[in-house]
């Protein structure tokens, strides 16, 4: 936990490891989204780890519970820190997810995505899905823990209803974190690393403030020691 990865938006591997290659003293915790997984594909994800890489696969598993099982007994095979699927897909998928992954791997911990940060309340209207983004987020949230998963990713903006509200080991994993002054981008619900600090986020997820940078170690480091002010590392 206490992680800060990098989502490596690129489309090929061999951009990754070049970027990766301006990180000469560290190895620092990424996240690989769909786009990567479905171009680069599993071997790519064990070199990421035998490199020394803490890796969050982020591919959102959404199916049938027997298909989300077997897909996770694939995805213990590689080794990664973290992975998730969509709350949405209910407690049977969860659980069922959560089992598969298990029979293959016993310490990748598997989180449950409540709501995008791109999602805003008129959205959830168009979903047909009825009260506040909090409320909303909460309930998804409790759900995932009652299947047993080790926590949840979600806006820094959705923490103070959260955290009270689920046992003290869950993982909260924030996406959407902008530096002070940052383009939000594609983003609706955004933080800045203190603001996930003070809620009481977890991990962060930081994608293209990092990777779009001139200098994106430099950057790297300059939000990591931000966020190293809220732990005892």
């Amino acid at each position: 936990m206490n992680q800060l990865y990098i989502a490596l938006d690129f489309p090929t591997e061999a951009e990754v490891f070049s970027f990766l290659e301006r990180f000469e003293t560290t190895r620092p915790a990424v996240k690989v989204g769909m786009e990567l997984f479905y171009a680069a594909g599993g071997t790519f994800v064990r070199k990421l780890v035998e490199r020394g890489h803490a890796v969050f696969l982020d591919v959102k598993v959404h199916d049938i519970p027997e298909t989300a099982r077997r897909t996770m007994r694939i995805i213990g095979q590689l080794g990664v820190d973290l992975t998730n699927v969509h709350v949405a897909g209910g407690r049977e998928m969860m659980i069922a997810a959560r089992e598969g992954l298990r029979e293959t791997n016993a310490e990748t911990q598997l989180i449950g995505v409540t709501q995008l940060t791109s999602t805003d309340e008129a959205m959830l209207r168009d979903l047909k899905i009825e009260g506040a983004m909090p409320t909303v987020v909460r309930e998804y949230a409790q759900l995932a823990e009652a299947a047993g998963l080790d926590g949840i990713v979600c806006s820094a903006l959705d923490l103070p209803e959260l955290v009270p509200a689920c046992r003290a080991d869950f993982r909260f994993v924030t996406p959407g974190i902008r530096p002070t002054n940052s383009q939000a981008d594609d983003q609706k619900r955004v933080a800045t690393v203190l603001d996930a600090r003070q809620n009481g986020a977890s991990d962060l997820v930081i994608g293209r403030p990092i990777t779009r940078a001139e200098h994106p170690e430099q950057v790297y480091q300059m939000l990591l020691e931000q966020w190293k002010g809220q732990f005892s590392w």
